[in-house]
């Protein structure tokens, strides 16, 4: 019998289909008979599926499933865990053998299931929320897939994605699907920033610079890892947190930036090799000041080697700094302490952010499972912009350092 060209072509993609969505349902089977004492989410809780985990004591993933699997959020139920490159590719590589420990841990411990593939998942029991920790390459990937799988709540880590374009598209599919995504800047909702924010409101005319620190080695070896790591640069990774402050709350946008100055003094500018070979050219600390049209000044300091506290400080209309507010205060000093000792060798900044992390999963968890709005959890319309933020100051402040 003759068969069109066209005939066969609609056949074999019939084949194809046929045998992914086989593919699929197979997965899902077989996940669910390796793990016939899954522990659901209960009532009233969200199921949360962590993308992403990372290496044990490194990974920003890893601590929040530590903080969800001690219970610190209530409204979220860790069932899942989709880590790809440790139960993958790099199963056998530097860090596999302490995830694979940590993983038959928790899952004896807990309950808690862990998966390569966002597409092995369970149909939903409760309402499911992802949170995307991945690398930010990645992570439009496992945005969609989120989705695919029966997530109507994603919890994403900043900055979303390495470009304006692709965290716009991944906005608008969220729209489409009817999908709700909140975003893990955690400052938004931190201490320091509130009572900065308090503080300069009772002085005219007075000054604020937050201040965002983290403790790498000032070497070649060592900075060069982390641009590597953090390939989408200094002002998309660490110095998010205080751009998305800026876009929430010093009515920064693209549009309303008059000007902008680096430091050159505190600045620094660096081209260094990554373990790959590879070179990367990023800021190893970064000092600017904007200027709005309408009439609005802040200040950012960001120091990838400057210790391990963030703060804000607040200066008068003559240059005097009269309010300095530290992250973590004297409050939350024995938190910390008691933290290291009981995590040693994890980043430090997990613990400076402690208290903060759970309280943005906690409103992100309980939105998920009920509808409580996550009030002070920002919004991927100000992770869109201040990602546009990131996107033009890069290139400014790159030309104003050569």
């Amino acid at each position: 019998m003759f068969v069109t060209a066209a005939a066969l072509t609609t056949t074999i993609t019939t084949t194809r289909a046929f045998t992914a969505t086989v593919t699929r349902s197979a997965t899902r089977r077989s996940f669910a008979t390796r793990h016939t004492h899954r522990l659901n989410a209960k009532p009233g809780q969200a199921e949360i599926v962590l993308v992403g985990c990372g290496a044990p004591n490194r990974g920003m993933g890893w601590y929040h499933a530590i903080q969800m699997l001690e219970g610190r959020c209530p409204s979220a139920s860790l069932d899942f865990v989709v880590e790809p490159w440790f139960m993958g590719a790099g199963k056998e590589g530097p860090g596999g053998a302490e995830f694979t420990e940590w993983e038959k841990s928790t899952e004896s411990t807990h309950g808690t299931l862990f998966t390569d593939s966002l597409s092995a998942l369970p149909v939903p029991e409760q309402p499911r929320c992802a949170l995307i920790s991945g690398r930010t390459a990645d992570n439009p990937r496992f945005f969609s897939e989120a989705i695919a799988n029966g997530c109507t709540t994603i919890f994403l880590e900043k900055p979303g994605a390495p470009t304006v374009a692709e965290l716009d598209a991944m906005r608008q599919e969220a729209v489409d699907k009817s999908v709700t995504v909140l975003m893990g800047y955690n400052k938004n909702v931190c201490k320091y920033v509130r009572k900065t924010r308090e503080f300069a409101s009772t002085m005219p005319g007075s000054h604020v610079t937050f201040v965002s620190n983290n403790a790498y080695e000032n070497t070649a070896e060592s900075l060069g890892e982390c641009f590597e790591r953090n390939a989408e640069g200094m002002l998309k990774n660490m110095a998010i947190h205080e751009l998305a402050l800026l876009v929430s709350f010093y009515d920064v946008s693209v549009e309303n930036i008059e000007s902008v100055e680096a430091d050159k003094e505190f600045s620094s500018m660096q081209t260094l090799a990554g373990p790959s070979g590879k070179e990367w050219t990023d800021f190893d600390k970064i000092k600017f000041t904007i200027k709005t049209k309408t009439g609005k000044a802040v200040s950012v300091s960001a120091d990838r080697c400057g210790g391990t506290d963030s703060y804000a400080t607040v200066t008068s209309a003559e240059g005097k700094e009269v309010f300095r507010y530290y992250m973590p205060d004297e409050e939350d000093k024995a938190n910390v302490e008691a933290l290291s000792a009981k995590y040693p060798g994890a980043m430090p900044y997990f613990f400076t952010q402690d208290p903060d992390y759970v309280t943005v999963k906690e409103r992100v968890a309980k939105n998920c499972a009920d509808g409580t709005p996550a009030e002070g959890v920002a919004t991927i319309d100000v992770a869109v912009e201040t990602l546009r933020v990131a996107e033009y100051l890069t290139p400014i402040l790159q030309e104003q350092l050569k």
